[in-house]
């Protein structure tokens, strides 16, 4: 290739992470050509530096990867949620070994008729999913330009184009942004984000467990707020702990023994001994909502759509649900002979994803601002309702569907039929 050249295609995904490289396996799947743009190689980002996170995805999601053949090579690392207990409490050990009144169970056996054996959910760490995504792009014969920067974002009569900064051109029907939360399609397509910042980071490390965690994941509510303990394969388990953002620099900065020191503090020994295994991360923690799902010839997915706090484990969950709902609309308008990318195309994806979306998002503002509060009042009333919910079988039964994407208008894909 060559400074100057114009590639084209049918849709142009500028943003090679775990919800746009989903979308372009779905819409190769369904006929349509794709050029995936990336500022980094997949390699780097499968590397255990470049993301230290874990992600919880909902059965319904990894149907859409077994539909798509990508779920074989990520299979083997994701860990299945049986149970989800939910404390409130002063140390996770002590909440974990003899719930009071303030603790919640999700068992996936109380549902398993609705879900035909399905887990909650399974846990993956995010290099995981990402090379695995990246193995099926590559057998699907997916043309891939990383590393790559989108420079600017053009949409014409008919058409779109994507200019790169090395000079190159794409030209396609439809581009989409699942370039994260600073989006360039986004903002090329003058389309606003409104949201806020909680002034906290979420504290990630991966450690080794004592004991078999038995897929089991925990959420403690601390006094000082969210700490989870998400199982993953091998007894290991990724820990995510909100931390004021000084904290939560302290803590990477620290020696490895006093960091040691303060999980220990933190953990409790229901699980046994703990051993950290790579590197911390810590990821400042935000709610931003883009104002419309779609532009002119353009569409956004993912974070460049919708960035949440991790508090309920929805976030990629949500960019994956996008992602179904784009290549459904937009296979469906390829049969019809309809142009992918015209505005009566793009806002049938807007009016499925838009509400959804915005229910999540303010679900999760909702759920980060009653849990990470110690006021005494506050943390009577939500305990008095945990034991309310978790005495009341369809409630707690309707909460794990909907977690799981087992209820509402679902794509095809989140079915386990193509798109």
């Amino acid at each position: 290739m060559t400074t100057g050249e114009v590639i084209e295609t049918d849709v142009a995904i500028a943003g090679a992470g775990m919800a746009g490289a989903t979308l372009a396996l779905a819409l190769a799947q369904a006929g349509l050509a794709c050029v995936l743009i990336d500022p980094l190689p997949f390699e780097a980002m499968a590397a255990d530096t470049f993301d230290g996170r874990a992600s919880a995805i909902s059965f319904s999601c990894f149907r859409q990867w077994r539909a798509l053949e990508a779920a074989a090579a990520i299979e083997p690392y994701a860990q299945r949620i049986e149970q989800i207990l939910v404390t409130d409490g002063r140390a996770p050990g002590r909440a974990a070994a003899a719930p009071s009144g303030a603790w919640l169970r999700f068992d996936s056996a109380e549902i398993a008729d609705r879900i035909d054996g399905e887990p909650l959910g399974y846990l993956v760490e995010n290099r995981r999913i990402r090379a695995g995504l990246a193995k099926a792009v590559r057998a699907a014969q997916i043309e891939v330009l990383a590393p790559a920067k989108v420079a600017d974002f053009i949409a014409e009569p008919g058409r779109a184009r994507l200019v790169l900064e090395d000079g190159r051109s794409i030209s396609a029907a439809l581009v989409v942004g699942a370039d994260g939360k600073a989006s360039k399609v986004r903002e090329a397509s003058g389309i606003e984000t409104i949201g806020w910042d909680y002034g906290h980071v979420g504290v990630v490390a991966t450690v080794g467990l004592g004991r078999d965690h038995q897929g089991v994941a925990y959420e403690h509510f601390l006094p000082t707020g969210p700490f989870a303990i998400l199982p993953l394969t091998d007894r290991c388990a990724s820990l995510v702990w909100t931390e004021s953002r000084a904290r939560g620099e302290a803590l990477i900065g620290a020696r490895p023994e006093v960091f040691a020191a303060w999980l220990a503090r933190r953990f409790g020994d229901f699980l046994g001994p703990v051993e950290i295994l790579g590197p911390r991360f810590a990821y400042p923690l935000a709610l931003q909502l883009a104002e419309r799902l779609v532009g002119p010839r353009a569409a956004l997915v993912g974070d460049a759509a919708h960035a949440v706090h991790p508090i309920a484990g929805q976030g990629l969950n949500m960019g994956l649900k996008d992602a179904a709902a784009l290549a459904e609309v937009v296979a469906e308008a390829l049969r019809l002979g309809e142009d992918i990318g015209q505005a009566a195309v793009l806002e049938r994806y807007a009016r499925w994803r838009s509400i959804d979306n915005l229910g999540v998002a303010l679900a999760t503002d909702l759920f980060t601002r009653l849990f990470s509060n110690d006021h005494p009042v506050v943390r009577a009333a939500r305990n008095a309702g945990m034991a309310v919910v978790n005495r009341i079988g369809p409630a707690r039964r309707l909460f794990m569907a909907e977690a799981g994407g087992a209820s509402g208008e679902l794509p095809r894909l989140l079915r386990g039929e193509p798109a």
